[in-house]
């Protein structure tokens, strides 16, 4: 079972982290910048994927395929 970890935003995170995560949370930071300064980051797992969650209730989505993706169409 894996529970989570917390981390401000603008700080390196933990070393645990994957790429993916850190990618997401970069890109997200950069994206927002002083908005969400001073807030925190939640990463929790359900059924074994990554959720990322600001402490203004914020859900950033990691490794989520495109919504547009239809290479499974016939």
């Amino acid at each position: 079972m894996q529970l989570g970890t917390r981390w401000a935003v603008g700080s390196a995170g933990p070393a645990s982290l994957s790429t993916e995560v850190r990618d997401t949370v970069a890109a997200y930071e950069a994206a927002r910048g002083a908005e969400i300064s001073g807030l925190t980051w939640t990463l929790t797992w359900l059924e074994g994927r990554p959720r990322l969650e600001l402490d203004d209730g914020t859900s950033v989505p990691v490794g989520v395929a495109p919504a547009d993706d239809d290479s499974d169409d016939w």
